[in-house]
């Protein structure tokens, strides 16, 4: 399967923070979910492919090609929704298509228009007497309009209310179904993820954790619970993290079914991804 973008040995350090040796690959045609703890180094990875930071140890490739090297041609296929970005509040919609038609080569004004229609966002209006909802809504649609082989986004969904939520991610998926489209997306809202994204990929203190499918992490791994007596008996190969309460142990298994059939705990329950980041932050080893 080919990849549309990947990432190798990527470090970057600040003061008191170091992303270090991260390395996920993007297949074509997919959606990969980036989750972590703020400050855990989601935007710095992304802030790094956008090539917004550009001093940096490693290789990230889009498009098969480096992109230090080859910015001009790769910002040209991207589409980008950063959780600081904004425009000035001065512009209005209409202002921002005229602009954008000058920047991309495949910029489709119809689209965009269609999109500010669907958003329930006026053309003439300034950006200054929009909600943040609103704001996020129009970086979407100018993100989305000029076709891009790429979306990146850093949490797009931030300030929608659930019903805006689920327009957004089901554009997205439409977006991947007729244009071939691949998206990286971080978000804090894990159960959007857990509908759509294929892959996540698991960012604590500046290092990957983990980097599956999500149909692997879902099905596969859970949480099975037991007593303190019973926790004695599982070997530490056979779990990953474990959180202790009062009256039971919570513990973190990569494969559900190989557990059953191994140990007598008759209590094993499906992960979400809340449940897995919470186990692997805060969980003993």
């Amino acid at each position: 399967m080919e990849n549309i973008l990947e990432v190798k040995n990527l470090t970057k350090t600040f003061p008191g923070f170091e992303l270090k040796n991260v390395s996920f690959t993007l297949p074509k045609g997919m959606i990969m979910g980036i989750i972590g703890e703020n400050g855990s180094g989601k935007t710095t990875t992304i802030k790094s492919i956008l090539n917004i930071y550009t001093k940096y140890s490693g290789e990230i490739k889009i498009f098969g090609l480096d992109n230090h090297k080859n910015d001009k041609e790769i910002k040209e296929n991207i589409g980008v929704v950063l959780d600081d970005m904004f425009f000035p509040e001065i512009l209005t919609p209409n202002d921002i298509n005229n602009t954008m038609q000058g920047i991309y080569k495949n910029w489709d004004s119809k689209m965009f228009n269609d999109y500010l229609k669907e958003f329930s966002l006026a053309p003439n209006k300034q950006i200054k007497t929009f909600s943040k909802g609103m704001r996020k809504k129009l970086e979407i649609a100018t993100a989305l309009s000029h076709h891009p082989k790429l979306l990146i986004l850093d949490e797009p969904t931030s300030g929608l209310d659930p019903v805006a939520r689920a327009e957004v991610i089901q554009i997205f998926q439409s977006i991947l179904e007729k244009d071939e489209c691949s998206i990286l997306l971080s978000s804090h809202i894990t159960t959007d993820l857990e509908h759509i994204a294929d892959y996540i990929t698991f960012i604590n203190n500046g290092e990957i954790v983990l980097s599956k499918t999500t149909n692997d992490l879902l099905d596969n791994y859970g949480i099975a619970k037991c007593t303190k007596n019973e926790f004695k008996d599982i070997a530490k190969q056979d779990y990953i993290k474990y959180k202790k309460s009062k009256y039971e142990y919570e513990v973190l298994v990569p494969n559900k079914k190989e557990f059953k059939t191994k140990y007598n705990i008759s209590v094993i329950d499906k992960i979400t991804l809340d449940d897995l980041m919470v186990l692997m932050i805060k969980g003993e080893e």
